[in-house]
């Protein structure tokens, strides 16, 4: 309930803050950036992940699903109705933590619907939505593990997943503090388990709700633990192109639309609170 809260209390100020309600007169016969290319094209490119459960991850048939998919799918529904020709489609580009966000950036993706964390250094490429869901980095371990935080790694190794705030979260905590930790750098989370279960490091630093997911996912939740505090605050966002007014209006004004006719809340209760489609269990 606390996530949810803070969830819309994100979005209403999004739709308090004066985005315009409506596409100006005019506005798709001038199109720019990416809403130009895809009215070109009649395509839109969403990124996806395909192990970021329950934000984004393959379904049942094949087929992307999760909670940011389907906020980016409002976004294809506003873009559609606005821009868009008669013919219009949806191509799913798969993404990494490694590789986002150079494919938002170089045009491969119109927008990323994943589980990426808004911060000023990835703002220096990219652009943001709202914020659309608050988590912090956990620590993993074992379940018959003494650990029970940060203060028990002192000397001892640490996992991480490349290309996650995770890995500078845990490099910051260790420049302060000084435990003597070693991060090791794991290319997913099955790598990282891996390293975990045969005794290679201690622990596993990573976003506490896509690491429940993963493990419940992967029906290992009997195997590890959660401990410790959060050691970091993420802010996950929709990701998209900087420097590009036109699709960062539409990308507002739909998520001003979800908060305002509370739909938002309907999607989060789909994918947080109730059991996941096809699978019977939720990654609370």
């Amino acid at each position: 309930m606390r996530r949810l809260v803070r969830l819309a209390c994100a979005l209403a100020v999004a739709a308090a803050s004066g985005i315009a309600s409506a596409a100006p007169p005019g506005w798709a016969d001038a199109l720019t950036g990416r809403l130009a290319r895809i009215k070109e094209t009649g395509v839109v490119r969403l990124g996806y992940r395909e192990g970021a459960v329950p934000f984004s991850y393959r379904g049942p048939d094949g087929r992307p699903v999760g909670y940011s998919i389907e906020l980016c799918d409002a976004i294809v529904a506003t873009i559609a109705a606005d821009y868009a020709p008669r013919q219009f489609g949806v191509e799913h580009v798969r993404v990494t933590p490694t590789d986002r966000i150079a494919k938002v950036s170089s045009g491969e993706v119109d927008l990323e619907c994943g589980a990426t964390t808004n911060t000023p250094e990835r703002r220096q490429q990219v652009a943001f939505s709202a914020t659309i869901f608050v988590t912090g980095t956990r620590l993993v371990v074992p379940r018959e593990s003494a650990i029970r935080g940060v203060g028990g790694l002192a000397g001892r190794k640490v996992a991480v997943v490349r290309g996650t705030t995770n890995e500078a979260a845990m490099r910051e905590i260790e420049r302060l503090r000084g435990t003597g930790m070693e991060i090791v750098v794991a290319s997913d989370y099955a790598e990282a388990l891996s390293l975990l279960e045969g005794g290679k490091v201690a622990a596993l630093a990573a976003d506490d709700i896509l690491v429940r997911g993963y493990l419940a996912e992967t029906r290992r939740r009997h195997e590890f633990r959660l401990v410790g505090e959060l050691l970091s605050f993420e802010r996950y966002a929709i990701m998209y192109p900087r420097d590009d007014p036109a699709l960062a209006e539409v990308v507002d004004r739909t998520l001003r639309r979800l908060a305002s006719s509370r739909e938002i809340v309907w999607i989060y209760n789909r994918w947080f609170v109730r059991p996941l489609p096809a699978r019977g269990w939720t990654c609370r």
